[in-house]
């Protein structure tokens, strides 16, 4: 029975090793350093510690990266990385970013980045109203069946705690109502955006 535990413990932390590297044994072998800067820099990796892990990786089949190829190809793939619709889309998959943009392209960069990620925001804080509501919808109920059978003793108890969460469901609703109206507003800001990704952001009403 210990063997096996081990045999499992042994599978696992393997796996987990395995799920640290950057490359496998095979793709070390194989690399293409340019075309692996090139792909760590169109994904927007930190560059010194992206660089540091695949070295990292190698190690254990004894190769170097060629860390001059490397950087030609990444510089080449940042340049895909920063720009204004490179931005939105990482901002609205709720990515991070690691200041890896050049002055000249971060500014676009990052007018895509921000508009991107208070979307990505508002529909996270959306999604986490519903969840609550419904989880309080679902207590509703289930005191409403428990207030069939209840003693007299308890009944008032029960009716105390349905109250309250109607009260959250009220205050739930109107912060919905309010998020939505925000997230309606950036995603009209999102859309012309889209449409002009080099443009200055137009002049809002009332500022």
């Amino acid at each position: 029975m210990l063997r096996l535990l081990f045999a499992f413990l042994a599978i696992g932390f393997s796996l987990f090793l395995a799920s640290c590297n950057t490359l496998s044994k095979e793709e070390c072998v194989a690399a293409d350093w340019r075309v692996i800067g090139e792909s760590d820099g169109a994904a927007g990796y930190e560059p010194q510690e992206r660089f540091a892990a695949h070295a990292k990786s190698c190690e254990r089949v004894k190769i170097v990266p060629d860390q001059t190829i490397w950087y030609q190809g990444y510089q080449a793939g940042l340049v895909r990385y920063c720009t204004p619709m490179s931005g939105l889309m990482h901002g609205q998959a709720g990515h991070g970013y690691s200041n890896v943009c050049p002055p000249e392209t971060a500014p676009g960069f990052l007018r895509g980045y921000t508009l991107g990620n208070r979307q990505n925001s508002q529909q996270s804080r959306l999604s986490s109203l519903q969840s609550d509501y419904g989880s309080k919808e679902a207590e509703i109920d289930d005191l409403s069946r428990k207030l069939k059978d209840a003693p007299d003793a308890d009944r008032r108890d029960i009716r105390r705690r349905m109250d309250d969460l109607e009260d959250d469901m009220r205050r739930i609703r109107r912060e919905q109502r309010d998020v939505q109206d925000e997230l309606d507003d950036t995603s009209a800001e999102v859309q012309w955006f889209q449409q002009n990704p080099n443009a200055a952001p137009p002049a809002m009403p009332g500022y």
